[in-house]
């Protein structure tokens, strides 16, 4: 770990973590510096966010003595319509390209946090980033394989995205200098005009232009009308402690689900990575999941509310269900694709703790980048769902589902741990491990963290990571698991990569960990 008593920020790329403790350093809050380090991620980490995407945040305001959450999502054109795609042949929402295309709303969001919390204006938030952008950052490891890897495999689906991000063809190299001139210039007009040059300036309209040259149906309203939501809270106590996420449309509700079914078994008697406790740890996400495939969506179309899927006695006949020595198998739950995102926490001596996450989605978004602007377009329509009467089919102007959900656990009613666990669909049942790792297991932030992961995949299928001890496999499979293949879970987020900082109760300080699967860095001073 990392401990420090004035500040600490946490991300997956070390110079997005040095921007954000610079601002810090400098003068700056908590808020101020997430939003710092969220726009330096997307420079050095282009493949998986930037201004182009969505975001979440859950903040704690040290001034207001409480915990705020801010929905920084965007919804469908008003235009779009699901049976016009199943007329033209989908079955579901493609993977990549136009019609996966929802305005962006993280530039509201940034926007919204520095009015409301913040004390830096969005030109000073963004000054770091393009910085990085005109002058350049080097590539680093793990950024740099999967920049390769999804190139290759053609993820970059126009021109403009081919020129920005794999000219010649091939993604920079490892420790190649890489400059984003074009972002730079998108970056420098949202720091002189805020945040309403993305919706309704001269960059909204050529935004606007260059998707409508790729068959989108956006107008000029869509853009206009987009504002970030500020909405309260969910939470549910587990064992002295309490897990804060955010409400649908995001899945933070599936990690409260499943805590509210494990709080009823027993778990801490086992082993951390046990047999016994990975497989009520399987358990307990599978009918979480079986509830969110099921139920989550833009909260205006879910049929059941968050008060009666996490009641207490709705949860406590769930966890009957769940059996020591046999995998559930009559389970539907099927996890749509997700893919990898960047997750962030800080926290200042004042007090500030903020729970941060952005994101495009799939690799490169929707593939597609907006004309000259550099921006690359998230591809977060792909939450949506052309089943006819689905809570979640493709409406214009809805909300989709959302994989995206930060997480801050409270004790004695403030914070103790801001963290996140990046990778779309293995962030809900991240959380459930990371929170189990420390409640029941009494790891640190940075053990919880560097922890082996399983990834359930749905139905009876669960990917094991490296690190477990070598019978877990054959013990779960006797039990009743099919043991996937672990590459099965790269292609919906691996098993994802976690930030996490602690606040010492007793003297204020903080404890910082960043997850060994990803390029980040923890740090403070």
């Amino acid at each position: 770990m990392v401990l420090a008593l004035n500040g600490a920020v946490c991300t997956s790329q070390p110079l997005a973590s040095q921007a954000g403790l610079a601002a810090l350093r400098a003068g700056a809050n908590a808020i101020d510096a997430a939003v710092v380090a969220a726009a330096v991620q997307g420079v050095v980490e282009p493949h998986n966010t930037g201004i182009g995407g969505d975001c979440f945040a859950l903040c704690w305001s040290a001034r207001e003595d409480r915990l705020f959450a801010l929905n920084g999502s965007g919804r469908a054109p008003v235009a779009a319509s699901a049976d016009a795609l199943r007329a033209a042949g989908h079955s579901e929402l493609p993977p990549q390209g136009i019609h996966t295309i929802t305005v962006p709303g993280a530039v509201g969001a940034w926007g919204a946090l520095l009015e409301r919390f913040g004390s830096w204006s969005l030109g000073d938030a963004l000054a770091p980033a393009i910085e990085l952008a005109e002058q350049g950052f080097v590539v680093s490891e793990v950024i740099g394989g999967e920049w390769d890897l999804v190139t290759r495999f053609g993820f970059l689906q126009n021109d403009a995205a081919r020129r920005c991000f794999a000219p010649g063809g091939e993604a920079p190299s490892l420790g190649r200098i890489v400059r984003f001139p074009d972002l730079a210039n998108s970056l420098r007009l949202l720091a002189k005009g805020g945040p309403r040059e993305f919706y309704e300036g001269d960059l909204a309209s050529r935004i606007l232009r260059a998707l409508g040259e790729e068959g989108g149906r956006f107008s000029p309203s869509d853009f206009a009308d987009a504002h970030p939501d500020w909405v309260e809270p969910i939470g549910l106590d587990y064992r002295g402690y309490r897990l804060c996420e955010i409400p649908p449309n995001t899945q933070g509700i599936t990690a409260l689900i499943a805590l509210g079914v494990l709080q009823h078994l027993d778990v801490g008697s086992f082993e951390c990575g046990s047999p016994e406790s990975v497989h009520l740890l399987i358990e307990t996400v599978k009918l979480a999941f079986a509830d969110r495939n099921a139920r989550v969506s833009d909260p205006e179309y879910m049929e059941m509310s968050v008060e009666s899927l996490l009641d207490a006695e709705v949860l406590r006949r769930l966890a009957e269900k769940v059996e020591p020595g046999r995998a559930a198998r009559d389970v539907i739950a099927r996890p749509p694709t997700g893919s990898d995102t960047v997750y962030l926490a800080a926290a200042d001596r004042e007090g500030n703790v903020v729970s941060f996450i952005n994101s495009l989605y799939g690799p490169f978004g929707s593939g597609l980048v907006a004309g000259d602007t550099g921006i690359v377009m998230q591809n977060r329509g792909r939450g949506f769902s052309l089943e006819p009467g689905h809570p979640n089919v493709l409406v214009g102007g809805k909300r989709p589902f959302h994989t995206l959900c930060p997480a801050m656990l409270l004790e004695n009613g403030r914070p103790r741990v801001s963290f996140g666990v990046m990778g779309g669909d293995v962030q809900a049942q991240g959380h459930v491990q990371v929170v189990s790792n420390l409640v029941d297991h009494g790891l640190n932030v940075q053990e919880a963290l560097d922890a082996p992961r399983f990834h359930y995949l749905g139905g009876s299928d669960v990917a094991l990571e490296a690190g477990f001890a070598t019978d877990l496999p054959d013990r779960l499979a006797a039990l009743g698991h099919e043991i996937a293949d672990p590459l099965r879970a790269l292609a919906r987020g691996g098993f994802g990569g976690g930030q996490a900082i602690a606040v010492d109760p007793g003297t204020g300080a903080f404890w910082a960990g960043s997850d060994r699967r990803k390029d980040g860095a923890a740090v403070g001073y």
